[in-house]
């Protein structure tokens, strides 16, 4: 894959024909270059992201398919960019070929897409974008010799069925992380290639890109759904937060100044337009770059670095805190002018006072830091209609503190849920817990989700920041359940929740029971049926096969206690083991599961 030996976010463009605004000075046109050898050179890579994005059940075939058309495209506007069809949006132009292809919208249902035009297509594209992904087959997971021949005989081949098949398993996560996702894979299978311990080798690297592909997806279709569910003013909010926390020596002005190029990354990156998407990132390093002084002294080395770099080394970076920025912001609670300021312009009076509480609380989360901005905005619209405004909101702080004290309890009663449970007691808590409030979820998601909880209090729960790592992890948890589409619905509590009040959401879900409107399945379909295969499941699977039979349990029993299901489950797996060790474990299992089925039904 030429010049994908990249770290960090990829900064690239997609086609001649959308470039960024032609270059003025010697190191933006540097940059221009760069990117635009980028560009023709991975054109095919591109082409197959977005389009396993949109059509996740074409066939690699297919997806090989596009990439030559549009790779054709690419070759022809490069000699003649002149030509009608190269003054096109790329989106678009890529959104034409796809239906273009003979019989492939009939195929995959989505002639309805080819049938609308501009902004309506590109969106009926994004709304055919399936989260859950229970259609697609199982990934083969190769054998690592295997691996290592397949790359040796043909590596563009095997790096495109790569990026292909991890592309339609995450529709929604942005093209540079993908690419960036990529280039990591192609040096794990490089270095790991050359070890006499390939197996081991590619476990080991493996684990890094996967906990960056999960990272960077949750947190993307986090940021994406609030966006598309509450539109740009919670995006800006949000941004405010990371901003002012990240860059605490910026002043509000440039902080303004820069939310305008992030709130159009995000416009982009949100919808699926990759073009769009990696100019405003783009954009967005540009301007920080270009601000140094008034943004971060710690950026320096991270801003001279070549623009695929540049990104992650910025993000990466040590906060720079100014010595003279008071612990306390005293503007919002004691001026006696806050009422009038506030109707003056609410927008702007609202941001600045997030940007000032946040950039002095490092130790507080996101979600956290928007539950005061929206405590201190209810308490102003109460205060600025009293006789004595200034009285009335001087206990301001005393509001943050109960709202942060609330906060605490949450995440201290998971934490110690963490510290008294083992790891999979914790996983089976939190698999009943969520299966009772949102039943309709797959089972797939139901379990991801579960391992997601885990994995969020196990990494954060033995830290000194532990409430802010806890809070922002459990709410891109709840992001997953909520999901991007603004149109996602699950049950009237959960959809509630996801949709009222995104700083509260988390407090909304912490106070839900089981769903009430759901109608459990009036059979078992096959629950207590066991099989010998059990018996050979590696301890990974018969894992996976346990949490999958905890959640099946709960959607068919989900009036039983949480006491009652672990009892259960404790039976279960009692019986996998005993039969499993008979002389005829398939005879144990026909006499056993009836007898498990019938104490589910008498519970």
């Amino acid at each position: 894959m030429k010049q994908l030996e990249l770290r960090g976010f990829v900064i690239l463009m997609f086609f001649l024909t959308e470039s960024l605004t032609l270059p003025t000075k010697p190191r933006d046109v540097d940059d221009f270059r760069i990117t635009q050898k980028f560009i023709e050179e991975n054109i095919g890579y591109i082409t197959i992201i977005a389009f396993a994005q949109y059509i996740q059940e074409a066939s690699f075939e297919e997806a090989e398919m596009l990439r030559k058309a549009m790779t054709e495209y690419k070759d022809q506007c490069l000699a003649n960019v002149t030509l009608p069809m190269c003054s096109k949006l790329p989106n678009d132009v890529l959104q034409e070929a796809i239906c273009a292809i003979e019989g492939l919208p009939q195929k995959h249902n989505f002639s309805h897409c080819c049938n609308k035009v501009d902004f309506e297509r590109r969106l009926c594209f994004f709304r055919n974008k399936k989260a859950g992904i229970e259609f697609l087959p199982p990934l083969l997971a190769l054998d690592p010799e295997e691996k290592c021949q397949a790359y040796k005989n043909n590596s563009e081949s095997f790096l495109n069925n790569y990026i292909y098949e991890v592309s339609r398993r995450n529709p929604f996560v942005f093209a540079p992380t993908l690419l960036t996702l990529a280039a990591r894979f192609e040096m794990i299978t490089k270095t790991c290639c050359e070890e006499q311990d390939k197996a081991n080798c590619f476990q080991t690297k493996a684990k890094s890109v996967i906990q960056y592909l999960k990272a960077l997806s949750s947190y993307q279709k986090n940021v994406c759904g609030a966006f598309l569910k509450f539109g740009l003013q919670v995006l800006n909010s949000i941004n405010i937060a990371i901003l002012s926390q990240k860059f605490p020596r910026i002043e509000f002005k440039e902080l303004t100044s820069l939310l305008e190029d992030v709130s159009y990354k995000f416009d982009g990156c949100c919808e699926g337009d990759a073009v769009h998407c990696i100019r405003g990132w783009s954009k967005v390093m540009d301007h920080i770059c270009s601000k140094q002084d008034s943004i971060s002294s710690e950026i320096k080395e991270c801003c001279e670095k070549k623009i695929p770099e540049r990104g992650e080394c910025i993000i990466s970076s040590n906060k720079d805190r100014p010595k003279d920025l008071s612990l306390k912001e005293t503007k919002s609670i004691e001026n006696k002018n806050v009422c009038e300021e506030r109707n003056a312009n609410q927008d702007i009076f609202m941001a600045e006072f997030l940007y000032e509480y946040s950039r002095r609380h490092p130790e507080l989360s996101v979600p956290e830091l928007l539950r005061i901005a929206r405590v201190y905005d209810d308490l102003l619209k109460e205060c600025c209609i009293t006789e004595n405004p200034p009285d009335c909101y001087s206990n301001a702080e005393n509001k943050f503190n109960e709202t942060t004290e609330k906060s605490l309890r949450i995440v201290k009663r998971e934490c110690d849920h963490f510290r008294n449970l083992g790891k999979d007691d914790l996983k089976y808590h939190y698999l009943i817990k969520l299966t009772k409030i949102a039943p309709q979820l797959s089972t797939e998601e139901l379990t991801f989700i579960g391992e997601e909880m885990v994995t969020a209090l196990t990494t954060c729960c033995t830290l000194s920041e532990e409430f802010a790592c806890v809070d922002n992890l459990v709410d891109l948890v709840l992001g997953e359940i909520c999901g991007v589409n603004e149109n996602r619905t699950i049950n009237p509590a959960v959809d509630h929740c996801c949709k009222t009040n995104f700083a509260f959401r988390r407090s909304c879900f912490d106070a839900l029971e089981a769903d009430e409107t759901y109608v459990p399945l009036s059979a078992s379909q096959g629950l207590f049926t066991f099989h010998i295969d059990l018996c050979q499941a590696h301890n990974e699977e018969l894992q996976r096969k346990k949490d999958r039979f905890l959640v099946n349990l709960v959607k068919l029993k989900p009036k039983l206690t949480d006491k009652e299901l672990w009892s259960l489950l404790t039976d279960s797996a009692n019986t996998v083991d005993r039969c499993c060790k008979a002389e005829g474990p398939e005879t144990c299992f026909n006499e056993e599961g009836p007898k498990l089925a019938a104490k589910s039904w008498a519970s």
